[in-house]
């Protein structure tokens, strides 16, 4: 649909109405409803595949022109004659809205457009990372089309993500999750949610009735509720200064669905569209959030104060800081190790590592997976230690703990461009040498190792 902004100021009362009267400024227009996903993803970062049906209309035409201007493909926008292209006229007047008028029908679509969309869906889906339906109610997500549209992304394993609309919400059954706020929430379980307990309610009927993997209710200011294995966590809002929450919806499901898409747990995720709703509401009109925007607010990867330990990142965090590395053009070179006792041999290699790139990001084996590499009197020094050590050293710009034997879960989410590892693992296979574009060998000092250290203090003794 088409978001229509008619901006100007108010100083008198019509003599014909007791209405206001607006003096016209300007106007103009954007893309809105499912589209302003669409927006919110592209100033993410993410590429889409829109699929929703206009009519054979100057609105529709505008639409597609957006569309070629934004580079998007068309592929999935389908065209019914006699339907017209939905459009909300929006009166601002002193930076406040005053009214709206919609043109719009709210009838399903034909059989032949639900078709032509899951055309769409099944040509695309094996290369998305998930789903977004966005049903706002005007006859395009039916409930064939729902269930087919949910089918198929489940058969390939994809996430899928609603904004749902109505009272009727089994034609959203099987999805991840669904965003409705504490309306929409009461609309569909008739549980009023006024504390906790009738929260939790509401939270727990959403998910057994429509077998969603998790449960999850927005709650404006109050930030977002998500139930997980029967456990009810509430994650708070950021949000300083509201002026309009139009669109606010959308930036966050769409940010929900790009978070959890770059491998975020749901709570990390949660933060993070929390940050991008409050971009977007302290601002007028239907907008979108950048990456650098949220990050202002999320802090994810962010320096703040003086502290090395910020260099410290979670698993949960990881895959938000590298979006942000990458669109910030930034060469990322990974290497790993138990660091237990820091000597110069350490700090050589790992200033040679950093050479190979703009990013070294560091991963550390955590005090179990020391002591199954290294004996039970391994590691010398507790894990916060060593982390807190290679957090002072100007080369090292991230570190993360890891608890497995290696780290390749964590080098395949971080995909670096240099995977760099000592010289002695010329010859021999590298783990995660397959998601790193090149793989460095740096060779060790001579005479330098934990292991001599310990040796040397235990001779002295």
């Amino acid at each position: 649909m088409i978001d229509h902004y008619i901006w100007g100021n108010c100083e008198r009362i019509s003599p014909e109405a007791p209405v206001a009267v607006i003096e016209v400024k300007k106007e103009n227009h954007i893309l809105g409803g499912a589209c302003n996903v669409v927006h919110n993803l592209l100033s993410l970062g993410a590429e889409v595949l829109a699929c929703g049906v206009i009519g054979q209309d100057e609105k529709g035409e505008e639409l597609l022109q957006r569309f070629r201007e934004l580079n998007l493909s068309q592929e999935g926008v389908i065209v019914q004659k006699g339907r017209p292209t939905t459009q909300k006229s929006r009166i601002i007047a002193s930076n406040q809205q005053v009214a709206r008028v919609d043109w719009e029908q709210k009838s399903d679509i034909s059989r032949e457009c639900e078709e032509a969309i899951l055309r769409a869906v099944r040509k695309h889906i094996t290369q998305a990372h998930g789903v977004i339906i966005s049903d706002y109610g005007k006859g395009v997500l039916t409930h064939r089309l729902s269930q087919a549209i949910i089918t198929e992304a489940n058969k390939h394993h994809k996430i899928i993500l609603v904004d749902p609309k109505g009272r009727d919400y089994t034609k959203y059954r099987y999805a991840t999750l669904l965003t409705p706020n504490k309306k929409e929430a009461f609309e569909a379980t008739g549980i009023e949610i006024v504390d906790d307990s009738s929260l939790y309610a509401a939270l727990r009927m959403l998910k057994e009735s429509c077998e969603l993997e998790y449960s999850l209710i927005t709650l404006s200011e109050e930030g977002i509720a998500v139930l997980q294995q029967d456990k009810m966590c509430q994650i708070p809002t950021v949000a300083k200064e509201v002026f309009d929450v139009t669109g606010a919806g959308d930036t966050v499901i769409s940010a929900l669905s790009f978070a959890l898409s770059l491998g975020a747990k749901l709570e990390s995720a949660c933060a993070f569209a929390n940050a991008a709703a409050a971009v977007v509401v302290s601002k007028i009109g239907s907008a979108t959030a950048s990456l650098e925007e949220i990050m202002a607010h999320f802090k994810v990867g962010s320096k703040v104060g003086n502290s090395p330990l910020n260099k410290i990142v979670t698993l949960e965090k990881l895959p938000i800081l590298l979006q942000e590395l990458r669109l910030e053009g930034k060469r990322i070179v990974w290497s790993n190790g138990c660091f237990d006792i820091l000597h110069y041999g350490h700090v050589r290699y790992l200033q040679e590592a950093k050479n190979f790139g703009d990013v070294l990001i560091l991963g550390v084996n955590n005090d179990e997976s020391v002591r199954a590499l290294k004996g039970d009197s391994r590691p010398i020094n507790s894990l916060q230690d060593r982390l807190g050590v290679l957090c002072a050293l100007e080369c090292v710009d991230y570190v993360i703990a890891f608890g497995e034997m290696t780290p390749l879960s964590l080098i395949e989410i971080v995909r670096p461009d240099t995977l760099v590892k000592g010289g002695d693992y010329f010859g021999k296979e590298v783990v995660g040498s397959q998601y790193a574009s090149k793989v460095k060998l740096v060779e060790f000092l001579e005479g330098y190792s934990s292991s001599s250290v310990i040796q040397k203090i235990k001779n002295s003794c």
